[in-house]
């Protein structure tokens, strides 16, 4: 006990600066968990939590009988799937370029450049997006119409609904991704290159043969990370990009969970949606266990 208070007194200001992360922790992440309860009731605004009836698993059984909510798995998984398939290595390519480029100032520009759009809301990227796209003045339908291409209306067809999103999404994160892999880059000891170099070995047999295979565990963690978001997409991007017209491929979890919650007709299903919600978050769970135990098999690296 003697030694914890010393450690405490020692290092008060680091732990006082670390006081209003762990309030905001608290408050908003590990505060609203207990309001998981209402999955178990029938839950109403009026009564409160505590005087809700308690209904057992019988929203959860409503989820297996309801038939939309296999369509809702699909269109989740699949924009899961394409989202991890194209923004996961490109963040990696992106960074084992860049960390070829031996201009500084050219490298420093590029890089800023690359993560700005992170910075930068959803609502002003999608209308960028809407703007390039525009059947009648966007860019995109210009060049088509050169080549005397048909004029494609992109943000209204169920088909080009994925292709946007997954667009959107590795320009506005695949820069800002990329950091934690040039980070890692600038961890390698540069004697390892030297080494390599008088060895006769090229920049991109020094690239493949010693950055890359330095960079596993931070890709293996990471790793472990996008597969436990594999059922969480960008609800406000969706929100701000589906109409009615795309509803068969971009409806997903998290806007079905959204429109039971805030239905503007009739009464929310506020127990329901977090049984949903609540399911979806026990499955990604299984799923980061699974994948860091796969992870520690193949590449001795895992997250826990």
């Amino acid at each position: 006990m003697r030694r914890f208070l010393a450690y405490m007194n020692t290092n008060k200001l680091l732990l006082l600066m670390l006081l209003p992360g762990l309030i905001s922790l608290v408050l908003f992440k590990l505060a609203p968990l207990g309001g998981m309860v209402i999955a178990f009731q029938d839950f109403s605004a009026f009564r409160g939590v505590l005087g809700s009836p308690f209904v057992g698993l019988e929203h959860f059984q409503r989820i297996f009988e309801d038939p939309y909510i296999w369509t809702l798995v699909k269109n989740t998984l699949i924009l899961a799937f394409y989202s991890l398939l194209f923004t996961f290595p490109i963040p990696i390519l992106f960074a084992l370029l860049l960390n070829e480029v031996r201009v500084r100032w050219i490298k420093g520009s590029v890089q800023s450049l690359s993560f700005l759009p992170y910075f930068i809301s959803s609502a002003v990227m999608v209308s960028i997006l809407y703007t390039l796209l525009s059947p009648s003045t966007g860019l995109v339908n210009d060049i088509l119409a050169r080549f005397g291409l048909d004029t494609i209306y992109f943000m209204a067809e169920p088909g080009w609904f994925r292709s946007n999103y997954v667009l959107l999404q590795v320009w506005q994160t695949f820069g800002y991704s990329a950091i934690v892999y040039i980070a890692a880059m600038a961890a390698i000891d540069p004697s390892i290159y030297e080494s390599a170099s008088l060895d006769g070995a090229s920049r991109f047999q020094q690239m493949l043969h010693i950055t890359l295979p330095s960079l596993k565990p931070t890709i293996a963690i990471m790793l472990i990370i996008s597969v436990g978001n594999i059922f969480t997409v960008d609800l406000d991007r969706i929100l701000l990009m589906y109409n009615q017209s795309v509803y068969e491929t971009a409806d997903v979890i998290q806007t079905y969970v959204y429109r039971l919650a805030f239905a503007s007709t009739g009464f929310p299903e506020y127990s329901y949606g977090t049984a949903v919600n609540l399911l979806k978050s026990l499955v990604a769970y299984v799923l980061v266990i699974g994948t860091n135990k796969l992870s520690t098999k193949y590449s001795d690296t895992r997250l826990f």
